[in-house]
């Protein structure tokens, strides 16, 4: 299989699909490697770098889609890239398409089958592709908050974990699964006094054990939120449900219950966001404010660390970019049927139940849309 991996063209967006030992694996399978000039440099890849594994190196996007049969990308598709799709060829990204219902409608008319790296399952149902970027988003919020707390950046003029004699911040942590958890982590080390909600008891009591004690964990109800907010410095917003629209877990009336100069940071902006008021930003203006309180509400959060972001991309989708190029997708999704809800679109037909609702278009099953038969599923 060809298999194209273009240069991102997202706002700030500075990952690359595939690292160089990712095309030597896919060379070693018998595929054929397309990689657009120039696309690894924000990940200090060189094209040479590609090359010495067995890539071929294309002058440009049209190039790279003309000839591919696969797409590897990061992020979802602009509108010049979708352009460039053709019924039949294969996209493998992230695709968050619950919020944005023109770029379903793009991908459904492309004719291309698309299948989207934050809704692919493992045997427990977790989201293996999700995960190495929610470490790093998670990561990366708590960093961003700090930061957005500084008086300069319009914040309250706060230091996260405080020094003798003065209290540490209070970070407010909304949804305890990886996000959540790694926002945490980093709070915690920052000496901050960190509250983590969850709707799950399970999920606290493995949080509690996880922190050793070291945070507060609190079951999420919306008195519980709004009791806190009056307290809290920073609040990252770390909710998800799979494909799905990010629930409002902070409605607009109730920032007037928090402290003016607190921080909103919320990591679910690429489903929709899960606080009223968001919308989403860009690293070069990673900010606005509503009503006294500071939004970072950046949508390609791991962008900004692209070094270690392509390679724990990399490490994580390698194995089915490879399951896919080698087999196809009925039988890739025979043998691993993780990969069936990964599906989002396919021949014209939104294949996702929770992205059908989100975007307001009817769900198709897979196998209808492609037209298998039911030992696919």
């Amino acid at each position: 299989m060809k298999i194209g991996i273009p240069t991102e063209i997202k706002s700030d967006e500075y990952r690359v699909a595939v690292t160089p030992a990712g095309v030597r694996e896919m060379t070693e399978h018998g595929h054929r490697v397309l990689v657009q000039a120039g696309a690894g440099n924000g990940s200090a890849i060189a094209d040479a770098e590609y090359e010495a594994q067995g890539a071929a190196i294309l002058a440009d996007a049209a190039a790279v889609f003309g000839q591919a049969e696969m797409i590897l990308h990061v992020k979802e598709l602009q509108a010049s890239e979708i352009e460039m799709l053709r019924p039949g060829q294969l996209l493998f990204t992230y695709l968050h398409l619950a919020p944005d219902p023109e770029q379903a409608r793009g991908l459904c008319d492309s004719g291309a089958t698309c299948i989207a790296y934050e809704t692919v399952e493992d045997a427990k149902g977790r989201l293996p592709l999700l995960a190495p970027m929610s470490e790093i988003a998670g990561k990366i919020a708590t960093q961003a908050g700090a930061h957005i707390l500084e008086k300069p950046r319009g914040g309250r003029g706060i230091l996260l974990g405080g020094v003798p004699g003065v209290a540490a911040a209070n970070v407010m942590v909304i949804g305890g699964g990886v996000v959540g958890m790694n926002s945490a982590f980093v709070a915690i080390g920052m000496e901050a006094d960190v509250f983590v909600f969850d709707r799950s008891i399970d999920r606290l009591r493995d949080l509690e054990v996880a922190f050793g004690g070291r945070c507060s964990t609190v079951y999420s109800t919306t008195l519980a939120v709004e009791e806190m907010l009056p307290r809290v410095d920073l609040v990252i917003g770390a909710v998800l449900v799979h494909g799905a629209r990010a629930p409002y877990v902070i409605r607009r009336e109730q920032l007037a219950l928090m402290k003016p100069g607190a921080v909103l940071v919320d990591v679910a902006i690429d489903q929709g966001g899960c606080f009223e008021t968001s919308k989403p930003t860009t690293h070069h203006e990673p900010t606005f404010e509503v009503e006294g309180i500071i939004h970072y509400c950046v949508a390609n959060m791991p962008g900004a660390v692209p070094i270690t972001s392509t390679h724990a991309l990399t490490n994580a989708t390698l194995p089915y970019a490879i399951a896919l190029a080698d087999h196809g997708v009925p039988d890739a999704i025979r043998r691993d049927p993780g990969l069936r809800p990964g599906i989002n679109v396919a021949a014209g037909k939104v294949t996702h139940p929770a992205v059908a609702e989100g975007v307001g278009m009817p769900y198709v099953p897979v196998e209808e849309a492609l037209g298998l038969d039911g030992s696919a599923a």
